[in-house]
């Protein structure tokens, strides 16, 4: 009995039932509260107000989410102003080029804390648009893909 025990425990550990893995999600609105707590009872500790800004869920409890920022600022959020992450934040000036390689013609200097939408990556680059250049970033020191 014990054998059988040990393997099912083993088979949850293994399968990831217990994992507690951080993933990315965005925002959904342009107006996000941002509570000290896992609940509506809970005062708000600040107000997001950028829509699509990529966030790190670093914990959960029901329908609420605890996300970190880029800027490291952290608390708790409804799921309900969340979605499946398909953006990302520049974290250091980066070169935006035409082709997923630093060969290739460049087109724009970025900024860092410029706010891209993913399109498609292939191993470190990914292909990025925003609302007015298109093109590839090497993914090194960006925030919101792993």
């Amino acid at each position: 009995m014990p054998k059988k025990i040990i393997f099912l425990i083993l088979i949850f550990f293994c399968t990831g039932a217990f994992s507690n893995e951080n993933y990315y999600l965005m925002l959904k609105n342009s107006k996000v509260n941002v509570r000290i707590g896992p609940g509506l009872d809970y005062p708000v500790k600040f107000i997001y107000k950028k829509k699509y800004l990529p966030v790190k869920v670093i914990d959960k409890k029901e329908n609420f989410r605890k996300v970190i920022d880029y800027k490291k600022n952290s608390g708790w959020i409804h799921i309900s102003q969340l979605k499946k992450i398909n953006s990302v934040i520049v974290l250091s000036n980066r070169i935006l080029f035409k082709k997923p390689t630093s060969n290739s013609k460049p087109i724009a200097n970025i900024e860092s804390g410029k706010l891209f939408f993913l399109e498609k990556c292939k191993k470190n680059w990914c292909q990025v648009s925003s609302q007015n250049y298109s093109g590839w970033i090497h993914m090194d020191n960006v925030w919101g893909k792993d």
